[in-house]
């Protein structure tokens, strides 16, 4: 099945109809956002290298600070929550928009 044999598309397309700026827009919007996104992952990832860090030099005995553990411990958490609950939305959203008749 080909693209022309569909009853009712228009294939009288022409790129002028598309409006440039609001695709570069859009464009840069979503580059941003996935940028964005990235660098959460990143900033999740290294809270939990510092946790991971804080549990060994206290398990060590290089410090005795339980404080210091606990925030490093607590930064990670948080972090990681808030980073699902980023996912679960960006899903929830790409779930909606896959279910968009065309």
């Amino acid at each position: 099945m080909n693209i022309s044999s569909i009853s009712g598309l228009n294939t009288d397309f022409q790129l002028n109809d598309v409006d440039t700026s609001s695709v570069a827009n859009n464009n840069e919007a979503f580059s941003s956002l996935l940028d964005s996104a990235m660098n959460m992952l990143k900033e999740t990832n290294q809270y939990q290298v510092n946790a991971q860090q804080a549990a060994l030099n206290y398990a060590l005995g290089y410090t005795d600070d339980t404080a210091t553990l606990m925030a490093a411990q607590a930064k990670a958490m948080t972090s990681l929550q808030y980073t699902v609950a980023v996912k679960n939305k960006f899903l929830e959203a790409y779930k909606e928009i896959m279910s968009i008749q065309l």
